[in-house]
C-alpha cells in the first residue's frame, strides 16, 4: 500500500482552514499531520469547527511540524508573506497559499493554481498561489472566449454568499444585518480584478478591454453566482462547442445546456457553466462554492496535482441539493 503524504495547515481557525481540515481527514492518499493555530493551541479541532466532533481527536498545535509534504496556508492577506518571512520552511516541503499574497507573481516559486488554465504547470511546481473565489468563477466563465482571442469589454456581476467575508465577525456578515438584505461592495475596483487581467492577457496578449464587476454580498451562507456578458459574433451553438471543447478533459467543471442553479454546486468542488446569446451578447453564467471551488476544494486540487495523485481525489462531493 502506497504510503500516505502528510500535510499540515496553518491557520486552522477560520472557514477556509475548516474546510481544508474537513476534506484532508477524509483524504485517501493525505494524513493530515497538525492544524496550526496560537490562539487555539491546545483546544480540541471541533471547539471551533463543531462538525469536526466525533470525526477527529486532533488538537490545535502552536508548533510546525517540519516532517511534511505540503502545507497550506489559511491566513489573512498579507499574512502569508510574513509568515514565510519570519518562519524558515525547509526546501521539500511544497506551499499551497489560499491568501491573495502570491497571485501575480511577485515570486517565481509560486505558480498561480488555475487548474483549468496552468494545470502542467501546477504539476511541476514547488509553491501554488491559490485563485480568489470571485477570480475562479469569473476567469472559468472566460477562459475558453480569451484562448480563442474572442474577448472584448467584460460586464460581470458577482453575488457572494457571507462566509466569503471571513469568519471574525463584522457588521456585513452579522445576521441581522445581512437576512432579508443586499448590497454592493469594491464596485469596479475589486481586488481580484487583477489576477484576472493578468491570466487573460496570458491567453490573449492583445487583451486590453475594461473588466467591470459589480460585487453583491448575498442574503445566504455559502456560494457565488456570476453573470457576465460582452458583444460576441458566435451562435449559441458555436459557443457552446467552443466550451464544451475547452473543458472537456477538466473534471470539476462543466458546461449546462439547461438552467443551472447555485445548490448545484454547494458543497462540491465544481464550476457550472451556462451560457445564453441575447442580439449581439453572449451572457455567461458561473457558479461555484466560493469555500471549495473558490478556496479549499482548489488547494487541495492543486495539492493532488503537485504530488502526483488523481486530480479528484478527496473531491468527490455531492452537493446539497435540499
Amino acid at each position: 500500500m502506497q504510503k500516505k503524504f502528510k500535510a499540515g495547515i496553518i491557520g486552522g481557525a477560520g472557514y477556509t482552514g475548516g474546510e481544508a481540515i474537513r476534506l484532508l481527514l477524509h483524504h485517501p492518499d493525505v494524513e493530515l499531520a497538525f492544524v496550526h493555530s496560537r490562539s487555539n493551541a491546545g483546544n480540541p479541532l471541533h471547539a471551533v469547527h463543531g462538525d469536526l466532533l466525533g470525526e477527529t481527536a486532533l488538537a490545535f498545535s502552536a508548533n510546525i511540524d517540519e516532517n511534511v509534504d505540503v502545507l497550506f496556508l489559511c491566513l489573512g492577506h498579507g499574512e502569508s508573506r510574513k509568515f514565510l518571512e519570519s518562519t524558515p520552511i525547509p526546501a521539500h516541503i511544497h506551499i499551497i497559499d489560499l491568501s491573495q499574497d502570491f497571485r501575480l507573481g511577485e515570486n517565481v516559486d509560486f505558480v498561480y493554481g488555475l487548474p483549468e488554465y496552468n494545470r502542467e504547470a501546477i504539476r511541476k511546481a514547488k509553491h501554488v498561489a491559490n485563485p480568489g473565489c470571485f477570480a475562479t468563477a469569473i476567469q472559468l466563465g472566460l477562459l475558453p472566449l480569451a484562448k480563442a482571442g474572442l474577448l472584448k469589454e467584460v460586464h460581470s456581476t458577482g453575488i457572494t454568499g457571507s462566509t466569503g467575508a471571513g469568519q471574525s465577525l463584522q457588521s456585513t456578515t452579522h445576521f441581522t444585518w445581512r437576512a432579508n438584505n443586499i448590497s454592493t461592495y469594491k464596485v469596479l475596483t475589486h481586488q481580484h480584478l487583477k489576477e484576472i487581467r493578468r491570466t487573460l492577457q496570458a491567453l490573449q496578449p492583445a487583451y486590453s478591454g475594461a473588466l467591470n464587476l459589480v460585487p453583491v454580498r448575498g442574503d445566504y451562507p455559502r456560494g457565488i453566482w456570476i453573470t457576465s456578458y460582452l458583444e460576441c459574433a458566435l451562435t449559441p451553438e458555436e459557443a457552446y462547442k467552443l466550451y464544451a471543447d475547452y473543458y472537456n478533459g477538466h473534471p470539476f467543471t462543466h458546461v449546462s445546456d439547461r438552467q443551472i442553479d447555485l445548490k448545484q454546486v454547494v458543497n462540491t468542488n465544481k464550476c457550472l457553466i451556462q451560457l445564453e446569446k441575447v442580439d449581439d451578447r453572449l451572457v455567461i453564467h458561473s457558479i461555484e462554492d466560493n469555500l471549495l471551488k473558490g478556496a479549499s476544494g482548489q488547494a487541495v486540487q492543486n495539492m493532488n496535482l503537485v504530488l502526483g495523485l488523481d486530480e479528484t481525489a478527496g473531491l468527490k462531493l455531492k452537493s446539497i441539493v435540499f
